[in-house]
C-alpha cells in the first residue's frame, strides 16, 4: 500500500517536499511507528527511494513480490532471471569430493572465533526505559524507566542493542580464556538498530570504534571481516558501482578499505573498493572469500535498477574458485545474510547455490550471521535431498536484539598446513544469561553446548547435518534441544507448524525454494512457514 501511495504521488509530479510530508503523515496516521521514528525514516530513505523510483520501471506488485517473495500472493518480481557462466571442467572433481567427504583428520586443529552482529549502541544507558515505543530502546534519549517498567540492565536488555561495557567484557573474556585462537572471522552488522536516525558519519564512527576495540584486545590477531547490511546509510543501502555521485557509497567502500587494510594484504583493496568483497590466503592451502551479501539483499532498493550479478561479484568468485582448485587450495566463504534467507534475492541466491554445489570439493565451510540465531543451512547437489554437498554455519549474535542471550562461537578446523582438509570438526557456542548477569552485576560467559556432543554427531560433514535434521523430525526431545540453542537459551516454545517450518528452514539454502526441499502437504504449514521466516528477519 505504501509503495502504491508513493508511486501515485511521483506519477502526479509532486515535489520532493510534498511526497515527504505525505508519507510522514501516512506513517503517523497508520501508527507504523511513533512520530519521531516516522519523521526520521522518511528523511533517511527519501533520497534513495525517490531516485530509484525515478529510474526503475516497476509496479507496486513487482516490489512486493521482490521484497516478500512467494508470501506476496501472486505478485511478480521486479527482476528477471540471469545466470553466471561456468568454465568447462578441466579435470575430474570426483576424487576431490571423495577426499572431503571421506576425510581423515590430520591430527592438527586450528581454532577460529566467529563474532557476528555486535550492534554496539554507544548511547545505551543502564536504567533507561525498555518500553519506549520505538524499534530500539534503552538509550539516553529514552529517559529513565518509569514506574512499573523494568529498567535497562548493566549488560543489556532483550529488546535493546549491545552496551559498550558488554563488548569490552566479551573481548576481555575471549582474550583471557581462548588464548589458542588462530584467527577471527567477523561477519558484519556493527551499528545499532536506530535506523531512523543514522548518518554516514555515524556508520563510519561505528566501524572505526569496533575496529579499534578489536585492535586493542587482539593487536596481533588475523581478522577477516565481511560486510553487514547495517553498515550502509541508510540501512540496507549498497548501490552497485554503476550508481555514481551524489548517490554512490564510495564513502563506505573507502572506509572499509582503510579499516580492513589493517588486517588484510594490499591486493584485497581493489575489490573492496569495487564492491566490498575480497579474497586472501589464510595460509598455504586455505583461502578465504569474503562476499558482500548486500548484493543479494531484497531491501537494497538500488537493485531495482539492475540486479544482474551486481559488481560482477559472483563471476569473480567463480574465477577465484577455479584458481583455488588448480592450486589445490581449500576455501572458506564468509558473508552476512545467509543465501537461503528470505532476505536474499531469488536469482542471486540460486546462482550462488549452483556455485557452491559445483565447487563443494573446494569449499569446505561457509560462515554467515544476520539472523541473530544459532542455525545452519544445507546445500544439496542436483537439488537432491539425498545428496548433501555443503553446509553454511549461521553464527549467534553478540546483540540480544531481540529476545536472545548474547553469544559467540569457536570452530575447530582440521589442520594447520597445506594438506589439511580444512573441514570444521566441531564448534562450541558460548553465551551469557543476560537476566542473571544484570541481577548479579557480573557477566559470566559460559559454554552453552558443543555440536558433536549435544547432537550425537560423528562428524560435522554436510551428510551429518542432514542426518541431524532427519533425526530431529522423529525425535522431539532432540529438536527441542536444538530449538533452545536456536534462541541461545532464551525460552521460546516451538511445536507443531513451528517445528515443521524450522526443519524446512535448515534444508533451504536456496531462497524462495522451500517447496522444492520441504514439499509441504498442509497449506496451513506452508503459510506458517512464510510467516515464521518473515518474523525472524532482521532489517
Amino acid at each position: 500500500m505504501i509503495v502504491g501511495f508513493l508511486k501515485y504521488y511521483i506519477d502526479q509530479g509532486s515535489t520532493e517536499n510534498e511526497i515527504v510530508k505525505a508519507l510522514t503523515k501516512v506513517c503517523i496516521y497508520l501508527k507504523i511507528e511513533d512520530q519521531r521514528v516516522c519523521y526520521g525514516v522518511v528523511r533517511e530513505f527519501k533520497e534513495e527511494v525517490l531516485t530509484v523510483f525515478d529510474t526503475a520501471v516497476v509496479t507496486p506488485g513487482d516490489i512486493c513480490g521482490t521484497i516478500l517473495g512467494p508470501s506476496c500472493a501472486k505478485a511478480g518480481t521486479a527482476y528477471g532471471p540471469w545466470n553466471v557462466t561456468f568454465p568447462k571442467p578441466t579435470r575430474s572433481r570426483t576424487e576431490f569430493r571423495n577426499r572431503v567427504r571421506n576425510f581423515e583428520a590430520t591430527g592438527t586443529v586450528s581454532k577460529v572465533l566467529q563474532i557476528s552482529d555486535t550492534h554496539v549502541d554507544p548511547i545505551y544507558m543502564e536504567g533507561a526505559n525498555t518500553k519506549c515505543g520505538e524499534p530500539l530502546c534503552c538509550r539516553k534519549t529514552d529517559g529513565l524507566a518509569p514506574k512499573g517498567v523494568t529498567p535497562a540492565g548493566k549488560f543489556g536488555y532483550y529488546n535493546c542493542d549491545t552496551p559498550v561495557v558488554t563488548l569490552d567484557n566479551l573481548f576481555q573474556h575471549i582474550k583471557d580464556y581462548h588464548r589458542d585462537i588462530d584467527y577471527i572471522i567477523w561477519t558484519g552488522d556493527v551499528p545499532p538498530h536506530n535506523i531512523w536516525n543514522q548518518s554516514k558519519d555515524d556508520q563510519i564512527s561505528a566501524l572505526k570504534f569496533a575496529g579499534e576495540t578489536l585492535l586493542k584486545y587482539f593487536p596481533d590477531m588475523k581478522i577477516y571481516p565481511a560486510l553487514g547490511n547495517h553498515e550502509g546509510a541508510p540501512v540496507n543501502s549498497f548501490p552497485p558501482s554503476f550508481v555514481k555521485e551524489p548517490h554512490s557509497n564510495l564513502w563506505l567502500r573507502n572506509a572499509l578499505a582503510d579499516l580492513w587494510g589493517k588486517w588484510l594484504p594490499a591486493e584485497t583493496k581493489e575489490t573492496i573498493l569495487k564492491g566490498g568483497y575480497y579474497t586472501t590466503l589464510v595460509r598455504k592451502g586455505l583461502r578465504i572469500i569474503s562476499i558482500n551479501m548486500n548484493y543479494c539483499n531484497n531491501m537494497n532498493w538500488w537493485l531495482l535498477i539492475n540486479n544482474t550479478d551486481p559488481g560482477g561479484q559472483l563471476q569473480w568468485m567463480i574465477g577465484v574458485l577455479e584458481q583455488a582448485e588448480k592450486n589445490n587450495e581449500k576455501v572458506h566463504v564468509l558473508g552476512h545474510i545467509p543465501p537461503g534467507s528470505g532476505d536474499c534475492l531469488k536469482h542471486w541466491s540460486w546462482n550462488y547455490y549452483e556455485i557452491i554445489t559445483r565447487y563443494s570439493h573446494v569449499i569446505t565451510a561457509q560462515f554467515f550471521g544476520h539472523t541473530h540465531h544459532d542455525e545452519f543451512q544445507i546445500f544439496y547437489e542436483d537439488s537432491d535431498v539425498n545428496k548433501p554437498a555443503s553446509i553454511a554455519y549461521i553464527g549467534p549474535s553478540v546483540t540480544p536484539y531481540t529476545h536472545l542471550n548474547p553469544g559467540y562461537r569457536i570452530y575447530e578446523v582440521d589442520g594447520d598446513h597445506e594438506n589439511s582438509t580444512q573441514v570444521v570438526l566441531d564448534h562450541a557456542t558460548y553465551i551469557i544469561d543476560l537476566a542473571k548477569a544484570n541481577k548479579e552485576g557480573k557477566a559470566s560467559w559460559e559454554l552453552e553446548y558443543k555440536a558433536k556432543e549435544a547432537y550425537g554427531m560423528k562428524s560435522l560433514l554436510p551428510s551429518d547435518w542432514n542426518d541431524l535434521v532427519n533425526r530431529m523430525s522423529k525425535n522431539d526431545t532432540l529438536f527441542q534441544m536444538f530449538n533452545t540453542y536456536f534462541y541461545k537459551s532464551y525460552p521460546e516454545p516451538c511445536i507443531g507448524n513451528c517445528k515443521t517450518a524450522t526443519l524446512c528452514r535448515l534444508k533451504s539454502a536456496r531462497s524462495s525454494d522451500y517447496e522444492m526441499f520441504c514439499k509441504f502437504q498442509d497449506e496451513a504449514v506452508h503459510k506458517w512457514y512464510k510467516m515464521f521466516n518473515y518474523r525472524l528477519r532482521k532489517c
